[in-house]
């Protein structure tokens, strides 16, 4: 659930639980022994920030704090409880609570209510601690448990509101994509400085070759060689143009890097409702499932979804799920123009849980309680998104934007082929190896 427990000024961590078929975070707790209710265990969470987590029994009291309301809160959300969750974070908030303390309460409260499908009322609480109490959005935008209210029209609005503010809402992904691209292209930087350094070289050799040259062309006794100065002037302007042709190369490539990768970002975002009415995105299906895209005109679609069916046993061997994407059914929500800015003495920021794209698709439902929810079919969540992807897609691969087309992507989200109009079931059968099988295995 919840990403912003109580501290206590300590450094924080994750670990993630399995409760009442769901993967919820544990609270953040101190180094301290923290009461949640007499004669329970209170679970801490290690500095070092392992996987693993220590228990110590604490001592009994009946005092009630913000923070034990919140810690409490967060067991009852793990156990399935979320009204009696609810009722700790409003307990909390009403307890004076310390700035801390209302951000975790506030976050925590918004989870619960987003859960429970309250759109507008998440997004108050979230307003709040993002207008009050410095909540990063980044949190918001990165929590895999507040997929469903990302796919809601108070999270647009919520998004909007935040950016009129002055908050970054998540769209300059700049820096970490660029962290991502050093890692796929290590030695760039390094023939970006060679480049740079030899062209500087070339670039001083030609500054003196040129009034060399000038004093050939006038002759005299000790004037330089003509031909052999004319030589190394043609040389020092070839190294100068080759080199910072290269460099300009390399400017390219890495934007075309950073593009790709953006867009592989933006596929992961993307929201689905499975058969069980549960909303996931495409991250938390990683490994699990190789999603099939077919977007088109609506009797188009229909009909490859009817011959798919005829393949079903077949597809759903290898993991293949459908997810239609219908031409024109996305409709933007209308978006007040208000903003906010933060509060001058707002709490320091908890960390934000959205950094490591990797560590968003284990953060989320075990990978059991996802398989018996995902069936053949899932539909899609705000296909306005889904929509736009897709046509950013065919632009860069020279398709026609609204072109039908299919796409289908690996096992690690990433894209394996698509093609214009709808693909050939057969030839996917023939082409996926079944889930357990070793290919299959490699390509998580």
């Amino acid at each position: 659930m919840a990403v912003a427990a109580l501290v206590s000024q300590q450094p924080l961590c994750f670990s993630n639980s399995i409760a009442t078929g769901r993967t919820r975070h544990k609270p953040w707790l101190p180094t301290k022994t923290i009461i949640l209710n007499p004669q329970k265990k209170a679970h801490l969470c290690p500095i070092s920030c392992s996987s693993s987590s220590s228990t110590s029994q604490s001592p009994e009291t009946n005092a009630e704090t913000a923070e034990s309301c919140v810690n409490l809160g967060l067991s009852l959300f793990s156990k399935g409880r979320v009204k009696d969750a609810l009722v700790q974070f409003d307990t909390a908030l009403s307890l004076d609570p310390n700035p801390v303390e209302a951000q975790a309460a506030l976050y925590n409260k918004a989870c619960c209510h987003a859960y429970c499908g309250e759109g507008k009322k998440a997004a108050d609480c979230l307003r709040t601690a993002l207008r009050d109490y410095n909540l990063k959005f980044g949190t918001i935008l990165n929590d895999p448990d507040l997929a469903s209210f990302r796919a809601l029209p108070e999270f647009k609005e919520l998004q909007e509101e935040a950016r009129l503010g002055g908050e970054d809402i998540g769209y300059s992904f700049r820096r970490d994509l660029k962290l991502i691209g050093e890692v796929q292209a290590p030695f760039r930087g390094v023939r970006r400085f060679f480049s740079v350094a030899l062209s500087a070289a070339a670039g001083i050799s030609l500054f003196f070759t040129v009034p060399r040259l000038l004093r050939a062309i006038e002759g005299g006794d000790d004037a330089p060689d003509l031909i052999e100065t004319a030589e190394n002037l043609a040389i020092n302007i070839g190294g100068i143009i080759v080199f910072i042709t290269l460099f300009l190369w390399d400017n390219k490539k890495e934007e075309e890097q950073l593009a790709q990768i953006s867009q592989d970002e933006t596929l992961s975002r993307l929201p689905l409702r499975l058969s069980t009415n549960r909303i996931v995105e495409l991250v938390q299906l990683r490994g699990t499932v190789r999603p099939v895209i077919l977007a088109g005109r609506k009797e188009t679609v229909s009909l490859a979804i009817q011959k798919a069916e005829r393949f079903r046993t077949d597809l759903l061997r290898r993991g293949v799920l459908l997810v239609p994407v219908i031409w024109g059914e996305g409709r933007a929500p209308q978006v007040e123009k208000k903003g906010f800015g933060l509060a001058p003495k707002a709490a320091a920021a908890l960390p934000s849980i959205g950094e490591d794209f990797e560590k968003r698709a284990q953060s989320i439902t075990a990978k059991s309680k996802l398989k018996s929810e995902i069936r053949f079919k899932a539909e899609v969540v705000s296909p306005s998104e889904w929509e736009r992807w897709i046509r950013d897609q065919q632009k860069s691969e020279g398709v026609t934007p609204g072109e039908d087309v299919y796409i289908i992507l690996r096992l690690d989200g990433r894209v394996r082929r698509s093609g214009k109009g709808m693909p050939d079931w057969q030839q996917i059968v023939q082409e996926l190896p079944p889930m357990e099988a070793l290919l299959s295995k490699l390509e998580r």
